[in-house]
């Protein structure tokens, strides 16, 4: 179908610009950033098409693209979006050209190879949301992992090695035991009466089900490790705090805003609608470790004395939500959840955005180097103000939206029958006003030092290019803490469908896929 070619083009032109790039010569550091943010800004555009394209009321799968690749196996490149795919998509893709142009000057060495990394990466983050074939995803899931390695490893912290690695085999241990799981689905397939091996979602949807419940925990928990260790879920987090101290800016916005929902996406896109019985066993255990974590990363968040670090446990603690929220498997829920991904990105980010603005002018990420800098960066401390209240959840900005329906949908969910998780989820709340109040405190207000210098730099209050990247953000904090049906009308078919299955399978029932495996003529 000719839409379908849209979808196909937004996954693939981050490429298209990558290879423009790496015949520049490497002196043409001009033309590099030049390209790179044009290629950035037009995937954007682009992928604009789809946001506006996709008709919500309709719900199902749209933009669907099919050609079968290795036959023998049957395999296909088979791609299509839903609502939730599609806000991820469009969080990646406005989320990049942030990214390269709030750090226009911080990278000085090897800046090609810098920009292709960059590139490379949001064509992967997108084609893992895009896949509707699992080795594709497999693919994409693997190939975003190369570039992610190099940004930190090449131009990270002092300590960027041992993070890179880190990261690299925590996520690739986890990777290996869903391509065991894949491939333990495709042979599956191949035994049901007229079956063949295929790795098709679709397809997948309606055999997966009739697994052995033995064998769906077995399936669940290799797919769930996974997806557990990108969130990551408590206590697979380790890895994330150096990773985040040790990536460049840009590296640290792409990451936390970005890569963090490949595992929550996973979990929807997977875990629930292939191993819906496993699920509904697994769900008392996987709320247990979203709370702990979501007041864990708190609690850490609260004693951390570099900014980043701060930021990073804050992840912790909010993708938590996430978690609770999936498997609360109510609509409340899982609409809180999807859109909590979308706010985590959108605030996340933005922190990142303006712990690295501040320490391209001070070489320092020190709580105690700083005081009194809204004096002398007034327009700085407004953007962290709002941020900072977003990330908060306070009524009016977008955290508030998630962070409420996730623990309305805990709190009433029938299938969950515990409201303690809801209750202790609420601790959450309150610790993330202490530590993101606490550092703003600390950071910009009491006295500015004396002698104007911090860190032995003098501060500068932000230029028209850091304000430019991000009023943006700012604009999204807002209208989505006032008008959320904007984007959860988007994921609604999607999460109504979710729920009904996993209630069916509670009650005994057969399971019913069709409301999810629409096609919409043209789309």
């Amino acid at each position: 179908m000719a839409s379908g070619f849209i979808l196909t083009t937004t996954i693939f032109l981050p490429l298209v610009f990558a290879v423009a790039i790496f015949f520049l010569p490497k002196e043409n550091i001009k033309g590099i950033k030049l390209v790179a943010l044009s290629g950035s800004i037009v995937t954007f555009l682009v992928s604009l098409f789809l946001f506006f394209g996709y008709e919500a009321a309709m719900g199902g799968f749209q933009f669907l693209h099919k050609f079968t690749w290795i036959s023998s196996l049957n395999i296909s490149y088979f791609v299509g979006i839903d609502g939730m795919s599609l806000l991820l998509i469009l969080l990646t893709t406005f989320l990049i050209p942030l990214a390269l142009l709030g750090t226009w000057n911080s990278i000085e060495k090897q800046l090609k190879g810098y920009s292709i990394m960059v590139l490379l990466l949001e064509l992967g983050m997108i084609g893992v949301f895009a896949s509707l074939d699992l080795f594709l995803f497999y693919i994409f899931w693997e190939a975003m992992l190369i570039p992610m390695y190099f940004i930190i490893g090449v131009w990270g912290g002092p300590n960027r090695i041992y993070a890179a690695v880190k990261f690299f085999l925590f996520t690739l241990f986890g990777s290996v035991l869903m391509l065991v799981a894949i491939i333990w689905l495709g042979y599956f397939a191949s035994t049901v009466p007229g079956g063949q091996f295929t790795t098709n979602l679709f397809d997948l949807y309606r055999i997966a089900p009739q697994l052995p419940i033995n064998l769906q925990m077995w399936m669940f928990a290799a797919f769930g490790l996974s997806f557990a260790i990108k969130v990551p879920v408590w206590p697979l987090h380790t890895w994330l705090p150096d990773a985040h101290v040790e990536a460049p800016t840009a590296g640290s916005v792409i990451l936390a805003g970005v890569l963090l929902k490949m595992g929550t996406y996973g979990f929807i896109r997977f875990n629930l609608p292939l191993f819906a019985d496993a699920s509904l066993r697994a769900m008392p255990f996987m709320c247990l470790l979203a709370v702990i974590g979501i007041v864990y990363g708190a609690l850490v968040a609260m004693v951390q004395t570099d900014m980043k670090k701060l930021v990073a446990y804050s992840s912790v603690s909010h993708m938590g939500f996430v978690i609770l929220g999936i498997f609360s498997m109510t609509e409340e829920g899982l609409q809180g959840a999807i859109i909590q991904m979308v706010n985590h990105g959108l605030s996340t980010g933005a922190l990142f955005l303006l712990v690295g603005m501040i320490y391209d002018r001070t070489h320092t990420r020190s709580i105690a180097d700083y005081g009194g800098v809204a004096k002398l960066m007034p327009v700085y401390a407004t953007f962290l103000m709002v941020i900072s209240f977003s990330s908060i959840g306070l009524p009016g900005l977008n955290g508030f939206v998630g962070e409420f329906l996730v623990m309305l949908g805990s709190f009433k969910s029938t299938l969950l029958d515990n409201r303690w998780f809801a209750v202790v989820a609420g601790l959450g709340v309150i610790f993330s006003a202490v530590y993101m109040l606490w550092m703003y405190q600390r950071l910009m207000m009491g006295p500015a030092h004396s002698d104007g210098l911090y860190g032995g730099h003098h501060l500068t209050d932000l230029t028209k290019r850091e304000i430019a990247v991000l009023v943006p953000i700012v604009l999204f904090v807002v209208w989505i803490g006032v008008f959320p049906k904007t984007f959860l009308s988007k994921s609604a078919p999607l999460v109504k469908h979710t729920v009904e299955q996993m209630e069916s399978v509670n009650r005994g029932s057969p399971i019913r896929f069709a409301g999810s495996l629409q096609v919409q003529s043209g789309k």
